[in-house]
């Protein structure tokens, strides 16, 4: 009776190119921060502000899988209560 969720995994293949992906981005970005025609300042300041928004980056993925997991988890818990309450009615008892 009970119709447990599917846990989904990413691929071996989904997971190279997420990482191969994301070490293009960041090397094109400090290649062009690199070879900017400009100042040392704004150069370091471009490349701490891409830091930023990358590290801002991974810690709002892992906000919003943690909220979905728990999310999924407090649903798993009501589904539970659920199906033993269902299991313990008898709707043959007397009132």
């Amino acid at each position: 009776m009970s119709d447990a969720p599917v846990k989904q995994q990413s691929t071996a293949a989904f997971y190279g190119q997420a990482i191969a992906s994301f070490s293009v981005a960041m090397a094109a970005t400090a290649v062009g921060i690199f070879r900017l025609n400009a100042d040392a300042w704004v150069r370091g300041f471009l490349a701490i502000a891409v830091l930023y928004l990358v590290t801002s980056a991974f810690t709002l993925a892992k906000v919003i899988r943690d909220r979905q997991e728990a999310g999924q988890i407090v649903s798993r818990v009501d589904q539970a209560r659920l199906e033993k309450l269902l299991a313990e009615h008898d709707p043959f008892e007397k009132l």
